[in-house]
């Protein structure tokens, strides 16, 4: 018995032995372990402590199109209220695309604090006339957002899109630290999960994109897909070095309703921001697009009236499967307006 007893105890204390030693060395490797190995407690930033915020999808705002409709309308004219009754028409009409309770995203480029005149931001008469035709087609709300490069009170102020948006009875929704989530972006090259433009998307069922046509010193041209980049927050001043992949993938985070290229005046040089009257050229063209690859194309060729290859973001996103290139192959109609 005292043999067994004695076997019993030394398989016990071997037992408590390597279990104190197991504990002990997991107890030294979370203490001792770098701190991006698993497990680690070491957190010399206090970063690993603080509790991860959440990560937000959109969903796609895309509708699709009647048959046998356009994929781009094209209106030429001074009218803009015409003018967009008319490019909407080709791809549907609004009502096909904004139902009554609707509430709409407008995404116009605010960037700078400039004059209207100047080119460098989306004209408030064209803004003015989209919103009145959405609040006839039934829209509930009507919200116009953007995180200028500015200061956000002055360029909604200088540029007059916050006047036109107020007097046409929809809401302005400026950028504060407390409007930002992480949003993921699956598929994206760039910003996979980054700080986003959240708060005017709570509860949105139509975005709606209004970009101004316009030089940029850097990727050639700012339409459309460009215009999105203000709905990005954090260090987006980094994308700059790898411009044509972030256009890419901003076509990639926004599926839009669809978008309206403004080009009722075109800054032909000097952009993005602009500055001097004679970089400015009357456009008096308006596009409406369910395809925004294929209506940055068109503005592209025919009101920069660029004739070299278009910018490579163009082919990025036709890559993707976002959209075509070749506008003049895609269905569209063209009017003059008065």
């Amino acid at each position: 018995m005292m043999a067994a007893e004695a076997r019993q105890s030394r398989r016990k204390f071997i037992r408590e032995a390597v279990t104190t030693a197991g504990v002990a060395a997991a107890a030294a490797y979370v203490g001792l372990a770098p701190e991006k190995w698993p497990l680690s407690m070491k957190d010399a930033t206090g970063e690993r402590g603080k509790p991860s915020p959440p990560r937000r999808r959109l969903p796609s705002y895309r509708v699709e199109p009647p048959p046998s409709t356009k994929v781009m309308g094209i209106a030429h004219g001074e009218d803009h209220l015409a003018m967009l009754r008319v490019a909407i028409g080709a791809i549907g009409g609004i009502e096909h695309y904004i139902k009554p309770g609707d509430i709409v995203v407008v995404k116009p480029n605010v960037a700078f604090d400039r004059a209207p005149k100047l080119g460098a931001t989306t004209n408030p008469d064209v803004l003015r006339a989209l919103i009145k035709l959405l609040r006839a087609a039934g829209a509930r709300e009507v919200r116009v957002a953007d995180n200028p490069i500015e200061s956000p009170e002055s360029c909604f102020y200088r540029t007059g899109i916050k006047k036109a948006a107020e007097d046409e009875g929809a809401r302005v929704i400026l950028p504060t630290p407390d409007t930002f989530e992480i949003l993921s972006v699956p598929g994206a090259a760039l910003i996979p999960e980054w700080p986003f433009f959240y708060r005017p998307f709570i509860g949105a069922t139509k975005v709606i994109g209004m970009a101004p046509v316009k030089d940029h010193n850097l990727c050639s041209a700012s339409m459309n897909m460009k215009n999105w980049y203000g709905l990005l927050g954090g260090r987006r001043n980094q994308f700059h070095q790898d411009i044509h992949t972030i256009i890419a993938d901003l076509t990639l985070m926004i599926a839009p309703t669809f978008v309206v290229l403004d080009g009722s005046r075109v800054l032909m040089r000097d952009g993005p921001t602009g500055g001097d009257l004679s970089d400015v050229q009357d456009g008096s063209t308006l596009v409406a697009s369910t395809d925004q690859v294929a209506a940055d194309a068109y503005g592209f060729s025919e009101l920069l009236q660029r004739k070299t290859d278009p910018p490579r973001y163009l082919e990025l996103a036709r890559a993707r499967g976002l959209g075509n290139t070749d506008w003049r192959s895609v269905s569209y109609a063209e009017e003059q307006v008065g």
